[in-house]
C-alpha cells in the first residue's frame, strides 16, 4: 500500500544551511551535513537538499558538496538546483542521489525533462513548481530564479503537461507560506492534485505537524515537506533538527486517511 511522505527540505546557500521566509531573508542555521546526520539517526523518509543560489547565479550544482551529501545520506535524496542539461543530471545521480529536481531549467526548456529522463529514467525526474498567488482564472503564477523571475503560466497547466515530457513527480512550493508556518496553501495543492495523477510533494507553509495531517486528509496519498517544522522549535524559533517518531507518523498517516 503506497503511504504518504514526509520530507524535510533543506536550502543550501554557499555551502551552509539556510532558512527563508516567502523566498527571502536568508538565515543561517547550521552546516547540511550534520543535519542529514541527524536526519538519518531519526529515519527520515526521504530527504529534498536545495540550492538557493545556483541559478540566479547561473552556477553549475555544487558537484563536491553533492557527493558529501549523499555519502552521508542513508535515505533516498533528491537534489536541485542549477540543473540545466542532461549530462548534469546524469553526473548528480552517479554520485549516489536518487532523484534530481529541475525548475528554472525546465520552464526555459521543457525538452530538457525529457531528456533528462532518458539518460536517469523518468522516475528520477522531479519538477519543482515555485508558485505565487496572482493574477489568472485559477489565481497562481509559477516563478523561476528563487521567485525573482515571473514565467507568465499557471502551475495547473504546467502539471497537466508534466507526465509527458517526463517527469516522475511534482513538488509544489507555495512561496507565499515559505517560513510562515501557518499551514499548506489546500487550495493550491488541491488544484495540482487535480490536473495529474503524478506523484506529488506539497512544500511550504507547515507549522505543526496537524498541518501535514490536514494536507493529507485533503489530497490523499502525497508527500508533504517542511523546512522551518524540521529545522526550529519552539516560539522563538530556535534551531533544532527534529522529525516525528514511527509512532507519530503511523497515527499522523491512520488519521488523516481514516483506516
Amino acid at each position: 500500500m503506497l503511504r504518504p511522505r514526509i520530507t524535510p527540505c533543506l536550502l543550501v546557500r554557499d555551502g551552509g544551511l539556510v532558512k527563508t521566509v516567502r523566498f527571502k531573508d536568508a538565515k543561517y542555521v547550521g552546516d547540511p551535513i550534520n543535519a542529514v546526520k541527524i536526519f538519518n539517526e531519526k529515519e527520515s523518509d526521504e530527504l529534498v537538499v536545495l540550492d538557493i543560489d545556483a541559478t540566479k547565479k547561473n552556477a553549475e550544482p555544487d558537484f563536491k558538496m553533492i557527493a558529501r551529501l549523499a555519502v552521508e545520506c542513508r535515505m533516498p535524496l533528491c537534489y536541485g538546483g542549477g540543473i540545466k542539461t542532461a549530462q548534469q543530471a546524469k553526473r548528480i545521480i552517479g554520485l549516489g542521489v536518487e532523484k534530481v529536481a529541475v525548475s528554472s531549467g525546465a520552464m526555459e526548456n521543457p525538452r530538457l525533462l525529457t531528456e533528462i529522463g532518458q539518460e536517469i529514467g523518468n522516475q528520477s525526474v522531479v519538477l519543482i513548481l515555485d508558485v505565487k498567488r496572482g493574477a489568472g482564472a485559477d489565481g497562481y503564477r509559477v516563478y523561476t530564479h528563487n521567485g525573482l523571475k515571473a514565467t507568465g503560466r499557471d502551475p495547473v497547466s504546467i502539471a497537466a503537461e508534466a507526465q509527458a515530457l517526463g517527469v516522475g513527480e511534482i513538488v509544489v512550493n507555495a512561496i507565499d507560506n515559505d517560513g510562515v508556518m501557518k499551514g499548506y496553501d489546500l487550495d493550491l495543492a488541491t488544484k495540482i492534485r487535480a490536473a495529474t495523477r503524478l506523484p506529488m510533494t506539497v512544500l511550504g507553509g507547515a507549522g505543526s505537524l496537524a498541518d501535514i495531517g490536514k494536507l493529507i486528509e485533503t489530497c490523499g496519498v502525497v508527500g508533504a515537506a517542511a523546512g522551518s517544522l524540521f529545522v526550529f522549535k519552539g516560539a522563538y524559533r530556535a534551531v533544532l533538527i527534529n522529525y516525528p517518531t514511527h509512532a507519530q507518523k503511523d497515527e499522523l498517516i491512520r488519521s488523516a486517511l481514516r483506516y
